[in-house]
């Protein structure tokens, strides 16, 4: 630790954890009603103290506990590095009273032992800790799940959390058909264990999505995490069965109906987080695949430069958002932040004097002041029908989820000749690409010409760790092969490459950003349009004209250090 740990005094008083949950509300960390409803427990969980009450219940994850005490107690914080592989306490105490009351000791010496705690505030287990050490007592404070990790290291269980898991677990293979016996095993405490330990997992992972696919032999979890997935502890293959049923039954799903595709949805408050789960399911040879679509509420970044924007684009793509009327599309392949995009541009557009209205499936992020409509086709409330509904409520913007026919494609572009502004979504590889898709859909193209104000293509790549990212000099031909000099004329030319530290869980990246390209309609642009020219044509004439192509945007990213040219190569088309 790099700070020294310090003696404290034991004294009761009326409240003392008054300053911590003041320290949790100031971090914007607990609200009067998350108290409220902890407070209540309390009365009925006699041996939890407060601060396990809150991370039991979800209100509070076991960082935000650690934070708010090394903030109000100035106590050092225990990193998980610091905690030592062997126990060196030379007196007897249970490995039940360190894992029951969160204690883990750290040194000690002649005259004093040093422990972790992770609520410094409980007396009882550190006055106890005292006299059974007889030696005075030095604290600092751990987080939950480092603690946890430390003392089975320590006493010789190194195990992982599904590990322990599964020795709750008592289900057998069970008859699929069997419905009253699925809906008891999925109610039973380890499966609930189980399905939440894989919930918390994918939210502590920051993972976009949960996979988890049932095989003969197995059942794979897997968390797709800043775009890429990677495989977790996943419960044994003999709990397939309850574990989709628990998902199920969490999403309001029929378990009964294994032979269709559903969707459902799952609201839920998980260390200290308001997530809204979207659940899709398929059947598939061994089972239904069932796919978790993870929305962070508080983590949804609605700010263009955060995003990605930057320079000349952000200013392009600002001054066509600023126009009155017309129609702006954002492409690009499912997963490459599309939605966020079109989000933060409402998010620019929602004054007092605009009425927005937008038609979306799913409706991904709720914003105040936006009139929000779910589309529902099973009942006839298609695209097409609701923006026929929409242009008679007198919107001044209209946001479309995906352009998904030549129905809502005809609607939003008389939409755009009638004075609305009109944002949407199409599936294409580059921002030229998006004329020519709508004039596959069968839209004229002195519509398209007249309405059409700017392009924007995006994919995501995932950015560097802050902390571990190492640079290098890329050698002369591979700078000259990537024209790098052209977009940094001056300076030493620096590439950068992923190491991996405890900060970005060993992988190097964290998080991600978007690379850009956009397309402004000019006047010889429009002209291009109008005689029906291929796509490349009108990319070509847009990049003389000044357009920056995703794959610079992706090698200009790259040379300021925010991704790898490994990532650019891997989301663009180019070699």
């Amino acid at each position: 630790m790099s700070a020294a740990v310090m003696d404290v005094s034991y004294t009761e008083h009326p409240d003392k954890y008054q300053d911590f949950l003041a320290a949790l509300k100031r971090g914007g960390k607990l609200s009067d009603g998350d108290l409220t409803k902890a407070r209540r427990m309390q009365k009925t969980a006699l041996d939890d103290s407060l601060p396990e009450l809150l991370i039991k219940l979800g209100l509070c994850s076991d960082a935000d506990i650690a934070a708010a005490f090394t903030q109000f107690t100035g106590l050092p914080r225990v990193q998980a590095q610091d905690y030592p592989s062997e126990s060196p306490a030379h007196f007897p105490v249970a490995l039940r009273f360190f894992k029951h009351y969160h204690l883990a000791l750290l040194a000690e010496d002649e005259h004093s032992v040093t422990v972790a705690a992770m609520d410094p505030l409980h007396e009882f287990p550190l006055q106890a800790l005292r006299l059974a050490a007889g030696k005075q007592l030095h604290l600092a404070v751990g987080q939950l799940s480092e603690i946890e990790a430390a003392l089975d290291l320590q006493y010789g269980e190194a195990r992982s959390q599904m590990d322990k898991l599964v020795d709750d677990l008592t289900v057998e293979e069970t008859d699929d058909a069997d419905l009253e016996h699925l809906k008891d095993l999925a109610s039973e405490a380890p499966i609930i264990k189980m399905v939440n330990f894989i919930m918390q997992k994918a939210v502590e992972s920051r993972a976009s999505d949960i996979h988890i696919e049932p095989f003969e032999q197995s059942l794979k979890v897997r968390l797709r995490i800043d775009g890429v997935l990677q495989d977790i502890d996943s419960p044994p293959v003999a709990s397939t069965a309850a574990v989709l049923s628990r998902i199920k039954i969490m999403a309001k799903l029929n378990i009964a109906e294994r032979r269709l595709p559903q969707d459902g949805r799952i609201k839920l408050q998980m260390i200290g987080k308001e997530l809204d789960l979207r659940v899709s399911t398929i059947p598939t040879l061994y089972g239904e695949s069932v796919v978790i679509r993870l929305l962070d509420k508080e983590n949804a970044v609605l700010d263009f430069k955060a995003l990605g924007f930057g320079g000349r684009m952000l200013e392009a793509f600002t001054q066509v958002l600023a126009q009155p009327h017309g129609i702006i599309l954002i492409t690009g392949p499912t997963g490459s932040g599309k939605s966020t995009t079109l989000y933060a541009a409402l998010k620019q557009l929602n004054t007092t004097a605009r009425k927005i209205i937008t038609v979306e499936d799913p409706v991904e992020y709720q914003m105040e002041g936006v009139n929000q409509i779910q589309a529902k086709p099973q009942i006839g409330l298609t695209f097409a029908a609701a923006l026929r509904s929409i242009v008679r409520q007198d919107p001044d913007v209209i946001m479309i989820g995906e352009m998904r026919d030549l129905e809502t494609a005809r609607i939003a572009v008389q939409s755009a000749l009638t004075g609305h502004l009109v944002l949407s979504t199409l599936h294409t590889n580059d921002a030229a690409s998006g004329v020519t898709r709508l004039q596959d859909m069968g839209v004229e193209e002195y519509l398209l010409s007249s309405t059409i104000n700017g392009i924007l293509a995006q994919r995501l790549v995932r950015k560097l760790c802050p902390h571990c990212k190492q640079s290098y000099s890329p050698p002369p031909p591979m700078a000259a092969d990537l024209e790098l000099r052209r977009l940094q004329p001056e300076g030493e030319l620096l590439l950068y490459k992923a190491v991996g530290c405890p900060s970005c869980n060993h992988i190097g990246y964290r998080g991600r950003l978007a690379i850009i390209e956009f397309l402004g309609m000019s006047e010889s642009i429009r002209k291009l349009v109008m005689k029906q020219e291929e796509a490349f044509v009108i990319q070509q004439q847009a990049i003389k004209e000044g357009m920056q192509t995703m794959y610079e945007d992706g090698l200009s990213k790259a040379l300021a250090g925010l991704t790898t040219l490994e990532e650019i190569l891997r989301v663009t088309a180019e070699t």
